[in-house]
């Protein structure tokens, strides 16, 4: 691909400017400048396929500049199980961390919308897939139980495939527990509003996820407790097309609305104004 490098002025030696400047749409396959698809919050120009946004550039697109306080940044996941696969448990989180930049799979943290306080909280999907252990878990909880004691609404964002396999039954145990604070919340008639992101899949997707006073979807998202590919597989059937996909739940009742990335943010603050007054 001639157009992706280019000669050095000196020496006559090549040197790719590809990818770093250039990114592949996963939904038309168009060439695209990722400066342009950057600043369009990763969503393609031409097709309008959302692709991967990180919890912090969620935060900074959807709070209020300047009223941001993060939470529990220090929580850390013990490997109680002594895990082994290829490599430790410990050591995946470690490369995790590297890789993704932060330390768990779970930004959570006390903001502001459209002026109003809001606890809000976003999975880290870079982390192990934006699994669920321990550490996540806690922290899910913990911004639930804020937003009780606050009495502010919860904004959470899911991108997760599910449980952290690694953590066994203790991953598992996260979905009763986020639920039961859930429960509180809800209890205490306390907005919680979810966003669900692509994929939104297993012991997330099982639990707290489709438990909004508001369930919004962006469009195109994978939601659901196991992949099309496995049901097909359990089933020996073929599913309907997009099955599981935003618009298929939207179409069935499961989820309340779906909004573009970029209308995000008005399509929160209007459902706020309406809970909230």
């Amino acid at each position: 691909m001639a157009f992706l490098q280019k000669k050095h002025a000196r020496g006559g030696e090549k040197r790719s400017i590809g990818w770093g400047v250039f990114r592949r749409c996963e939904g038309c396959r168009e060439t695209l400048r990722a400066d342009d698809l950057s600043a369009n919050l990763e969503v393609c120009p031409s097709c309008g396929y959302h692709h991967h946004l990180s919890a912090e550039a969620w935060r900074q697109h959807l709070l209020d500049p300047g009223a941001w306080e993060e939470h529990d940044a220090d929580l850390r996941a013990k490997d109680a199980l002594g895990f082994v696969d290829s490599k430790s448990y410990d050591e995946r989180i470690l490369h995790a961390a590297q890789k993704a930049g932060v330390p768990e799979a779970f930004l959570a943290g006390s903001g502001a919308l459209g002026g109003r306080p809001v606890q809000f909280g976003a999975f880290v999907f870079r982390f192990m897939g934006g699994s669920m252990g321990s550490v996540v878990g806690e922290k899910i909880t913990r911004m639930f139980e804020r937003g009780l004691e606050r009495r502010e609404p919860v904004i959470l964002l899911s991108c997760s495939g599910g449980a952290r396999m690694q953590e066994g039954t203790l991953s598992l145990m996260q979905m009763a527990k986020t639920v039961s604070a859930l429960e509180r919340l809800r209890e205490a008639n306390v907005p919680f509003l979810s966003v669900l992101l692509n994929p939104t899949t297993g012991g997330v997707a099982a639990s707290f996820a489709l438990l909004g006073d508001l369930n919004i979807a962006e469009p195109g998202a994978l939601i659901g407790f196991a992949g099309p590919r496995v049901i097909e597989t359990t089933i020996r059937q073929t599913l309907p097309e997009g099955f599981q996909r935003a618009e298929f739940l939207l179409e069935h009742g499961m989820i309340d609305l779906i909004a573009d990335r970029p209308h995000m943010r008005a399509t929160l603050g209007r459902a706020l104004d309406h809970f909230v007054g």
